[in-house]
């Protein structure tokens, strides 16, 4: 016979686990918000941004990224953002412009309403190295930070984090391709990145498609480190090209390149993402009719679906020749 104390307790813990599933099999069935990096209509933001954030909205965003405000105060960008029913989650900026206007740049974050403050370049100590790299500061930075410029950065990051986390502010970091150079010893930059900052006060933004044209699996990445990172960025590749090097990779809309998303989303809703903003940056057709596509594209492809007009000959699958 059972004691009835015994059977209340076992009916507790039952219903304590029923409940615990519950809620994992809920988390794992919610799909991410659907944002848009704002530097996908950068032209069209220069010659008209209330118009632009309108259209935005008009396709379904809710959720937008800033990279730049085109000489708006953030009171103006605020305002603006409510006009359209945008909530403006975070914005970019180099390490170089952060260092400037550390003080100026949390103000207007915050009187914004930012969450995110997302560092999207690194920096050296001193800047003048490349000043005559061919290409500019960015190419020099491609293919010439060691690992001693990565500590450095990682140095920033740590104290930028923590000056963020007392305003309330997070501070993030988000890669392109040259976060995956081989720096020797078996180190990059992304593993310097995850290895020298504090989790506590650096977050990490994972752009999936330059971690694809980098070689890496992104899936693979939130697997193993899925505390690390607060958001994605989604962008979707067209086919390697000859001669081609993985940061001059071409954009495209989300579920008609190489990039299969199906996986990543899955591995997402594991780790501890937050938001997701894709980005396009090339395009063969009209912005927003791309914009529009690439919506209902995630928005079919996080329920198991098919991206909209998606060319079924594309092999969705990592390229044979894009794997390290």
């Amino acid at each position: 016979m059972i004691s009835r104390r015994r059977f209340i307790a076992g009916g507790s813990m039952a219903a304590a686990f029923a409940l615990f599933r519950s809620r994992r099999l809920l988390a794992a069935s919610a799909n991410l918000p659907i944002g848009l990096q704002l530097y996908s209509v950068r032209q069209a933001l220069a010659q008209d941004y209330p118009g632009t954030l309108q259209q935005v909205a008009n396709i379904g965003y809710r959720e937008v990224e800033a990279a730049g405000f085109y000489g708006h105060s953030a009171s103006e960008v605020k305002q603006l953002m409510a006009n359209a029913g945008l909530n403006c989650i975070s914005a970019h900026y180099s390490l170089a412009d952060l260092l400037k206007a550390e003080d100026a740049t949390i103000d207007y974050a915050k009187t914004l309403g930012l969450q995110y403050i997302i560092c999207s370049a690194p920096s050296v100590p001193d800047p003048s190295r490349f000043a005559h790299t061919p290409g500019g500061a960015w190419q020099g930075m491609q293919h010439g930070l060691p690992l001693d410029d990565w500590k450095w950065n990682t140095d920033q990051f740590n104290r930028l984090g923590r000056k963020l986390k007392v305003t309330g502010l997070r501070f993030g970091y988000h890669n392109h391709t040259m976060e995956f150079r081989d720096l020797g010893d078996g180190m990059t930059g992304f593993e310097a990145l995850l290895k020298y900052t504090d989790p506590a006060y650096v977050t990490l933004e994972l752009d999936c498609g330059w971690v694809i044209a980098a070689g890496q699996d992104p899936v693979e990445i939130l697997t193993k480190h899925p505390t690390r990172f607060s958001m994605l960025h989604i962008k979707d590749l067209k086919p390697l090209q000859a001669n081609q090097e993985p940061g001059q990779r071409i954009s495209t809309e989300l579920g008609h390149g190489v990039v299969d998303y199906k996986p990543v989303f899955a591995a997402a809703r594991s780790a501890n993402i937050r938001h997701a903003f894709i980005e396009q940056e090339d395009f063969d057709k009209p912005v927003f009719n791309a914009l529009k596509i690439d919506f209902e594209s995630m928005q079919a492809m996080e329920s198991g679906g098919t991206a909209v007009g998606a060319n079924s000959q594309v092999d969705k699958k990592l390229p044979d020749e894009n794997r390290k």
